[in-house]
């Protein structure tokens, strides 16, 4: 999930420090720490070099969310430079693939660092000034709200298309905006292809729920039990649960650190050569640092594991069991992460900055974030959730939105779904993000209402989304 990240500086207040002509020396060496608990998304480390100041000023969950949700996406750093040294703080110019920073840090005399921060450096993308192309009409205040929110997105520079869907008292109804591609003056409908990024988790979740229903497996046995005998000897692996890929706590990291070591590996095509070899290669020697069960930690790598010990249970590869067991049995025409060139295409995609970019290819990861869908697929998909269960699938789609885990302040991890109040009414929800795309869909199943908004370009959708949704848990 991706959250908004603002001129943001995690900072407590500055502590007196002895400066000394090693002052600078020993910042730049606990830097070069830092870099590297980021560039391996250990997020732990990097809190315990904080000082009892910073700790008291920035609580573990907001440097985690931060970290969690805007950094590690971005990959590694690709380059560092000291600008300057001021009073005790370094000022570092820290490039990723796609974001620059630029991150103030200080340690104390304890060698515990006061000062860390992430100021995004990048020259913002002019916004739009001719109108976004439209076909909706305004006829009430759903429609003004919708409306206004879109538009409020799509003026963006780095933006493109938008196409919502909203199901409220029954009723379902789409909106769409700008164009598929720059310049091209095409709106999306309701069967443009989009990237759906991690909704994909969603799928992965039901397939696993389904196989639990039709007893093949249960959500509590050792996933040890389905891994090759060169697997088997890992301790870190032996207590993982089915329960744990699916609800992140298993331990695995969010990503394999042998990602960027697979051959031709294009940081504008991350997944496209990472396989079984890579992933088996990487679970050979993991160590876990906790426990499976104990700590959520949001992990691509788990469901990249989860959806290869499913897919291998029928020898059939994901896209098959998506189509058989989920996409057929619901109507769902579009679904799919192996898209038919004859019938089917999938528009262009734009990175932050706004420049075309490429879709992502998936292997192994393809049940992490390999889907492609439409609006209309993903709506009648949150409508069969609404349904009190009957099949086997429909108490399978129920089962992803018990509760396994809570996740404090106030939210609880189904099997992919996370679940939150909103007044009286608990409601699942999950983003998604690609290089080049930006997803959302929440669900309120006992109001029967939901929200999909699909988008060709890695702008994140979460904030639109979110407030769209609770607008209309608001309306009767």
């Amino acid at each position: 999930m991706k959250n908004f990240i603002a001129a943001l500086l995690l900072s407590s207040s500055l502590t007196a420090v002895a400066q000394n002509s090693n002052q600078e020396q020993i910042n730049h060496t606990f830097y070069n720490k830092i870099e590297f608990f980021i560039n391996s998304q250990q997020t732990d480390s990097i809190y315990k070099l904080a000082n009892e100041d910073f700790k008291r000023a920035v609580p573990y969950s907001s440097l985690k969310n931060l970290l969690e949700n805007e950094i590690y996406p971005l990959g590694r750093i690709k380059h560092a430079e000291k600008i300057n040294f001021s009073n005790g703080v370094s000022q570092y110019r820290v490039d990723f693939t796609d974001k620059s920073f630029q991150v103030p840090f200080g340690v104390d005399s304890t060698l515990h660092y006061h000062t860390l921060g992430f100021q995004p450096v990048t020259k913002p993308v002019a916004e739009k000034q001719a109108p976004v192309l439209t076909n909706t009409v305004v006829e009430n205040k759903v429609d003004f709200f919708i409306d206004s929110a879109a538009n409020i997105y799509t003026k963006k520079g780095n933006t493109q298309s938008l196409a919502i869907g909203i199901i409220k008292n029954g009723q379902l109804n789409t909106y769409f905006y700008g164009e598929t591609e720059k310049g091209n003056k095409i709106l999306p409908t309701s069967s443009t292809l989009y990237e759906i990024g991690s909704l994909s988790k969603i799928f992965t979740a039901t397939l696993l729920a389904d196989f639990v229903q039709n007893g093949t497996l249960s959500l509590d046995q050792k996933i040890i039990d389905f891994l090759p005998d060169s697997l088997k000897i890992n301790p870190s692996l032996q207590k993982i649960t089915f329960k744990a890929l699916a609800n992140h706590t298993s331990g695995l990291p969010r990503l394999p650190d042998n990602l960027e070591k697979t051959k031709g590996f294009d940081p504008n095509n991350p997944y496209k050569n990472y396989d079984r070899k890579y992933l088996y290669q990487y679970l050979t020697t993991f160590k876990a640092e906790n426990e499976s069960g104990e700590k959520y930690e949001y992990s691509n790598l788990g469901y990249a594991l989860l959806g290869d010990i499913l897919t291998s249970l029928h020898k059939k590869s994901y896209n098959t069991e998506i189509q058989e067991i989920i996409a057929k049995p619901l109507g769902l025409t579009s679904t799919t992460d192996v898209l038919n060139p004859k019938t089917q295409y999938l528009p262009k995609v734009y990175n932050i900055k706004g420049e075309e970019t490429k879709a992502w290819d998936f292997q192994i990861f393809s049940a992490a974030g390999g889907l492609k869908s439409t609006v209309t697929d993903l709506m009648t998909f949150a409508q069969k959730q609404f349904k009190m269960p009957e099949t086997q699938l429909e108490n399978a789609m129920a089962l992803t939105r018990q509760f396994t885990y809570f996740l404090p302040p106030s939210t609880d991890i189904g099997l992919a779904w996370h679940m939150d109040l909103l007044d009286d009414i608990t409601y699942c929800y999950h983003t998604g993000g690609t290089g080049g795309s930006s997803s959302f869909i929440a669900i309120a199943p006992d109001k029967k209402t939901a929200v999909v908004l699909l988008s060709n370009a890695a702008e994140s959708i979460e904030t639109t989304g979110l407030s769209i949704f609770h607008f209309l848990l608001s309306q009767k």
